[in-house]
């Protein structure tokens, strides 16, 4: 049976991160750990970064590996991360890291779902101010 996209093990409330690489490293070593990606998934984060912004606005940041990146992934799973005092992405302030690690296309399903949540500022506000990590379960539960 696969695993599950999104699970308390892959939540992180309360973090304090410096930088926008810091960010994307800490968000990539979750799904690292949690077994969803090879080690090589985080450097791969960090030059799709490089490429092109992955904040999407609404204090979201969604980073993802490279189109190559694709052979490092051995399960779908997600990462998600709140910044209270935000982390900054190239003058916009981040305070919800969301990591995607997707087999084939499936990341393309998660991502529109994760749109569909992060485009309300309420939902945003939820995220940002979740006490536990069941809140952010409930709010993005339709990923898994």
């Amino acid at each position: 049976m696969a695993k599950e996209i999104l699970t308390t093990n892959n939540i992180i409330l309360g973090a304090t991160l410096s930088n926008k690489e810091e960010a994307i490293r800490f968000t990539g070593n979750i799904l690292k750990d949690n077994g969803y990606v090879e080690a090589g998934y985080v450097d791969k984060m960090i030059e799709r970064e490089q490429v092109t912004s992955t904040y999407i606005g609404n204090n979201v940041a969604i980073p993802h590996g490279t189109e190559d990146a694709k052979k490092a992934v051995l399960e779908t799973g997600l990462s998600v991360v709140i910044v209270p005092d935000g982390v900054d992405f190239d003058g916009n302030t981040v305070n919800i890291l969301i990591g995607i690690a997707g087999k084939g296309d499936e990341h393309l399903e998660i991502l529109s779902k994760i749109a569909l949540v992060c485009a309300g500022e309420d939902n945003i506000q939820q995220l940002i101010k979740a006490s536990t990590k069941e809140d952010i379960l409930d709010l993005l539960g339709g990923v898994n």
